[in-house]
């Protein structure tokens, strides 16, 4: 099948950039979130986001306009209903994904493929609890997706070969490297990446080094573009922990098990640089101004 337009569904960082890109594509995007004005407030962001491009000579004023009109923010799930594919971008949560599925579920029109950006729930899980298993699959964006040139492909128990090639030539089309995972907690990529972030906010916690100091480790001794503790305020503290849980959950390994300074940060509602204030503190602009001492 081809896919011509494509529904997001979350207006939020990460909704908001997929958008982006598939609208730079040239599909046609329908934006939605838990209200109208959410959806409208995503694609504001995005065209302030693609006006400072165009202020730096990095865009074209009028390819800023057409992009930004490829995208018609929506109310909700009920608007996907003329969608080939759809990506919910919500909240890590298993029990939001799987409520939120099943009203996309309802909504989208038959043979319409429904992927998920989830970075760590079980697509068979949500797969299950549609009407169109055989056409779900994980569509993992790395943060922020404007920028980042990979999408993790995921493929539940049921998802047949006509999905996984439609997913993957729309991932291409976005100008996108595809990487292939299994249905396995944590996927490939956060497999990875997670044991690493918490065994730097270990280090932290029992005082082994600065903030600074780990994160420069890891810049200059690993060549790394960022630190540890600074990619898990820009992904965000809480979407860490939640990831580390369903390793640790899902798998049985203590060695997935999460700092208890992470919880706290996380109890505390610090969560990154989203909202200003983890591992460092950031400014309004959201420019990294002091680390936090611990």
């Amino acid at each position: 099948m081809e896919i011509r337009s494509i529904g997001v569904l979350g207006a939020g960082q990460m909704g908001g950039g997929i958008a982006q890109v598939a609208a730079a594509a040239g599909y046609d995007v329908v934006l939605a979130d838990a209200s109208l004005e959410f959806a409208q407030k995503g694609r504001a962001k995005i065209d302030a986001i693609l006006g400072k491009q165009v202020d730096k000579g990095k865009m074209q004023a009028d390819a800023r306009t057409a992009l930004v009109e490829r995208i018609k923010p929506a109310a909700g799930p009920a608007d996907f209903s003329s969608c080939d594919l759809v990506v919910e971008a919500a909240t890590e949560n298993v029990e939001l994904k799987t409520k939120l599925f099943r009203a996309c579920d309802e909504a989208m029109k038959p043979g319409a493929i429904l992927a998920s950006n989830t970075s760590s729930i079980s697509l068979t899980k949500l797969a299950g609890a549609t009407k169109r298993p055989e056409r779900v699959i994980g569509m993992h964006f790395m943060n922020p997706p404007p920028l980042m040139k990979l999408v993790e492909i995921v493929r539940a128990v049921q998802t047949s070969d006509e999905t996984y090639a439609a997913v993957r030539a729309a991932a291409e089309k976005m100008g996108k490297t595809c990487t292939v995972s299994n249905d396995a907690p944590g996927f490939l990529v956060n497999r990875i990446l997670i044991p690493m972030l918490c065994e730097a906010c270990f280090a932290l916690q029992e005082g082994v080094g600065t903030a600074e100091d780990i994160d420069t480790g890891a810049k200059l001794g690993l060549n790394h573009p960022m630190g540890p503790l600074e990619l898990s305020d820009l992904i965000g503290l809480d979407t860490v922990l939640a990831i580390a849980d369903v390793l640790h959950r899902d798998i049985g390994d203590d060695k997935y098990r999460a700092p208890t300074l992470l919880r706290n940060l996380v109890a505390a509602g610090w969560l990154g640089k989203k909202n200003g204030r983890g591992f460092y503190v950031y400014d309004a602009s959201g420019a990294k101004t002091v680390a936090k001492k611990s």
